[in-house]
């Protein structure tokens, strides 16, 4: 057998991982380049490898760094089964959608406005060839063994990261390969704590906060810490915000405080048609979550949905204070930069960062002081507060990730660890060598890994 990281290896975006068997070639996960030019610009470079010789896609999870390549992947030619669990399906069918919507109008914005190299600027993938990924989709429920063939058995377990996240576990001809996708924290906010495993004899585990603890504080404290300062200034609080995940979780946190009759009387709006669609996604799977009917309904009755464009327009050109979620969480694109055309120059506006920031995104651009930030073809002031809550975090950090390997019966022959920038992969690497005395290493992008 034969590991080949095509992606999230030195970076904690465009996961892609081949496992080759004797006869059968297998993608974990299908995810885009995100931050850096150099990274993003390898969206655009074939996979070093036949597409027409892949068998089968899994996701462990919907995200974009995760499953945004499938409507390439499909376009170039695979024609085999994407395997999920039904709420990761759900999802990804609308984030692959938003991503297609998002880079037509980037293409369509940039050639209007000339302010592109390319003549003309073309998105990455369309609409259409978003929808085509639709038909592979097979899905299948957690914690149970099924057969992929003769060879090949497969096993998914939640991960607690987001809704339908999994571990991925392929049994080949009784070895069990562990891929962690994305871990969720300890204690969620929303969701189920992820589960435990005791055996594999290879796992690939994530190193997001692989060098980091997160802050123990109180979340909901932190955000009407925020709202109140922002509030107080007359202004508009601008939340950058991840559509799943992270926007329902914050909205439950809102209707808590609203509940308790801590918030101050201003408008609370989720701009973002893939959050809105992904909301409803969440409440149509009561099982996955800790979220009771009557959560579900306060959560409903405290953030104004807003999906229409002419909504959307009228609420950025309405001056008065309030409250604003909108994608995207790392500031790539979406409603978000309309929000900030407007308001990001004036001081008596906030932004509030409230999730991880991958390196050569506006995000941590912000997070970073810089005083200017590009987008629309132009750099624009930023004269607005820019804070952080830290504890917010859909990833567990280095505790949680020991934690959880702690429950290992015994080591794996070898654990490779990925999905993190290369600081954070090392240290954790160094941590998982000292602790528990593991055999690790990192996994290097296009490097070839033979399993025993």
């Amino acid at each position: 057998m034969k590991l080949t990281f095509f992606g999230g290896a030195g970076t904690v975006t465009g996961s892609k991982i081949l496992l080759e068997t004797a006869h059968k070639k297998i993608l974990i996960d299908c995810g885009l380049f995100q931050g850096l030019k150099e990274l993003r610009l390898k969206n655009w470079d074939a996979l070093p490898m036949d597409i027409n010789e892949l068998d089968a896609v899994f996701l462990t999870h919907a995200h974009l760094d995760h499953c945004g390549y499938l409507p390439v992947l499909v376009k170039n030619g695979f024609s085999g089964k994407i395997y999920c669990t039904p709420a990761t399906k759900d999802l990804t069918k609308i984030i692959l959608l938003d991503s297609a919507k998002i880079q037509e109008e980037d293409a369509r914005r940039a050639n209007l406005h000339k302010y592109t190299k390319h003549s003309p600027a073309k998105p990455l993938y369309e609409v259409r060839d978003a929808e085509a990924v639709f038909s592979h989709f097979e899905t299948f429920e957690t914690a149970v063994w099924h057969e992929l063939d003769d060879e090949i058995q497969f096993k998914f377990l939640n991960s607690g990261h987001i809704l339908g996240s999994v571990f991925v576990l392929l049994k080949v001809n009784g070895k069990i390969i562990l891929f962690s996708g994305d871990i969720g924290r300890k204690i969620p906010i929303i969701l189920h704590p992820f589960e435990y495993v005791d055996h594999a004899d290879y796992l690939v585990v994530e190193s997001t906060y692989g060098n980091r603890l997160h802050e123990s504080v109180s979340i909901q404290h932190e955000l009407l810490k925020h709202i109140e300062h922002t509030f107080k200034k007359g202004g508009v609080l601008m939340i950058p915000t991840f559509s799943v995940e992270r926007a329902q979780e914050i909205i439950y946190l809102l209707s808590i405080l609203n509940r308790n009759g801590l918030l101050p009387k201003i408008p609370i709006y989720l701009d973002s048609p893939m959050g809105v669609n992904a909301t409803e996604v969440y409440f149509s799977y009561p099982e996955a979550h800790q979220l009771s009917r009557e959560d579900i309904e306060r959560m409903s009755a405290t953030v104004q949905l807003v999906s229409d464009v002419d909504a959307s327009k009228a609420v950025v050109n309405d001056d008065a204070p309030k409250i604003v979620l909108a994608g995207s969480g790392m500031i790539t694109g979406g409603r978000i930069l309309h929000y900030f055309d407007k308001y990001i120059s004036d001081a008596k506006n906030s932004v509030l960062i409230v999730g991880y920031q991958a390196e050569g995104t506006r995000g941590r651009a912000l997070l970073s002081g810089d005083k200017e930030l590009k987008f629309f073809g132009a750099y624009h002031k930023i004269g607005a507060e820019i804070f952080k809550i830290n504890a917010f975090s859909g990833h567990a950090d280095q505790s949680e990730l020991l934690d959880w390997l702690r429950h290992f019966k015994k080591p794996p022959e070898l654990t490779f660890i990925n999905h993190g920038e290369p600081h954070q992969s090392q240290a954790f690497k160094t941590k998982l060598r000292t602790e528990l005395n593991w055999k690790c290493t990192v996994a290097q992008m296009n490097h070839e890994y033979y399993l025993g």
